[in-house]
Parts: C-alpha cells; sequence; structure tokens
C-alpha cells in the first residue's frame, strides 16, 4: 500500500462519504511514525533548513519543522502568519492548503505534529459528529502558545487565542482546542491511505470531522455564520515567521 499526502478537500467533504475512514485513536504509535516517514520522503512541506534552530531538541524530519520537548512535554512547529485579518475557519494549516483562511501556515504535515502530539503524552479523542446530531469533538485539551520576534527583533509569546476575535463579543476567543485526532481515509479506487488533516484541518476553529485539533463548540462552517476573524492589529503581518507551541493544557484552576 503506498501512503501519499492528502488531497485538499472539497469544501463539502464530499470524500468522506466513499472509501473507509479509520479513527486514529486505534492506530500505534509505531503507525503513526511509519505514515509520517512516507510523508517526508513523497512531499516534503520544506527544504531542509541549516542549522538547526533547536539543536536542545529532538526534531522529527529534516524537511519539516517539527521538534520535540522532551522534558518539557512540548511540541514546537515552525511556520508563517498566512493572513493578519478577515474571517477564519482555520487557526493553522499546513503549508500550500488552506492559507487564504487560517492565520498560520505551518512547515510541517499535520501527521507529524499528530505524531508528536502522541510522544508527549496525548491521546487522540473522538472528531465532530454531526450524523444524526452534532456531538462536539472530544480529546485531551491542548494549549497552543504563539512565539515570534517583531521587527526590533523583540521575542514575543502569547496564547493563540490573542489573534482570534470572537465576533460574538468582539473579544480573543476564550475556548480551548482538544485533541480529536482527525482519521485516516482509504481511497477505494487505488487503495492509498490518506491522514486527512493534511488537506488543511491541523488547527480549526470551524468543526470538520477531518480536524486534528477542534472546538469543542458548536462553530459553522457556513461563511454568513462564521464564528471568528483573524484580529486585526493584533496578529503580525503576513509573512512573519512564527513559532507554534503545543502542550497539554493544565487541570482547570490552575
Amino acid at each position: 500500500m503506498r501512503l501519499t499526502a492528502a488531497p485538499t478537500p472539497s469544501p463539502n467533504r464530499g470524500f468522506l462519504r466513499r472509501g473507509s475512514v479509520v479513527p486514529l485513536p486505534a492506530l500505534s504509535v509505531f503507525a503513526m511514525l511509519v505514515l509520517a516517514t512516507a510523508a517526508r520522503g513523497a512531499d516534503p512541506a520544506v527544504k531542509p533548513l541549516a542549522p538547526d534552530r533547536h539543536p536542545e531538541f529532538k526534531r522529527l524530519s529534516p524537511t519539516e519543522e517539527v521538534w520535540i520537548d522532551a522534558k518539557g512535554k512540548r511540541v514546537v512547529v515552525g511556520g508563517e502568519i498566512a493572513i493578519d485579518k478577515g474571517p477564519i475557519e482555520y487557526f493553522a494549516c499546513p503549508h500550500g492548503t488552506k492559507e487564504h483562511e487560517s492565520i498560520v501556515s505551518t512547515r510541517s504535515t499535520a501527521r507529524l505534529v499528530h505524531v508528536a502530539l502522541l510522544a508527549i503524552g496525548l491521546v487522540p479523542g473522538k472528531p465532530v459528529s454531526f450524523d444524526p446530531d452534532y456531538m462536539a469533538a472530544t480529546g485531551p485539551v491542548v494549549r497552543v502558545m504563539m512565539r515570534w520576534k517583531d521587527e526590533a527583533g523583540t521575542v514575543h509569546e502569547l496564547p493563540a487565542q490573542e489573534w482570534i476575535r470572537d465576533n460574538r463579543t468582539g473579544k480573543p476567543m476564550q475556548e480551548d482546542w482538544v485533541f480529536a485526532g482527525s482519521a485516516f481515509w482509504t481511497d477505494p479506487s487505488d487503495g492509498k491511505e490518506y491522514y486527512q488533516a493534511d488537506g488543511g484541518d491541523l488547527v480549526c476553529l470551524s468543526n470538520f470531522p477531518t480536524a486534528m485539533l477542534d472546538l469543542p463548540i458548536e462553530s459553522s462552517q457556513s461563511n454568513e455564520s462564521l464564528l471568528f476573524d483573524a484580529f486585526d492589529g493584533r496578529v503580525p503581518p503576513r509573512g512573519t515567521a512564527v513559532e507554534m507551541i503545543f502542550s497539554a493544557a493544565p487541570p482547570a484552576g490552575k
């Protein structure tokens, strides 16, 4: 069986209605590592970096910007600002997928970020379901921090929510993401297996059954009903290099 990077899904997610879907909680870490290795060989996200920005951490790929801080139980992912204003369905997407509606474009596939989250001990839950009724995504709560340098070279770090404007309140988004885990899909026409979040659904703001990280609230995909915008004036300019820092959220109240 050949493994390839996932095609960008159509807006109606039509490919979910054919072929077989395998929830990721059923897969072993070894299987994810095999899939990640295949992806790096077939479709690298970016050219190799030199020198390594984080020699103190374990880098998972010579071509993708994903590091594991084993001691701190954190995952660091490199990327850049794709859009800094306007309505959004995603907070972060893999490079070359949904940059027109995502604040961050990561220099990594979604599957390799999934592998890294497994490595720091996070176990995925279940993606959102709409049939027969809405059931929110489940999974461990994930903290997402953003780090970048401004034009003066000053390093900043803050929660990703600070860059997301909630249209219901006009204030930063309050909700946290959960590690839903997306799923594999096998194309019946050729037997190829895809990790669905590689189509763009890495860190979502609208609910998608293909999301790796999703919000555990009902959040529409409909353009006229989108809950969130990129927070104009808070998001750094387009093209700014950023790092996303993923970790398990502390228990409520801490």
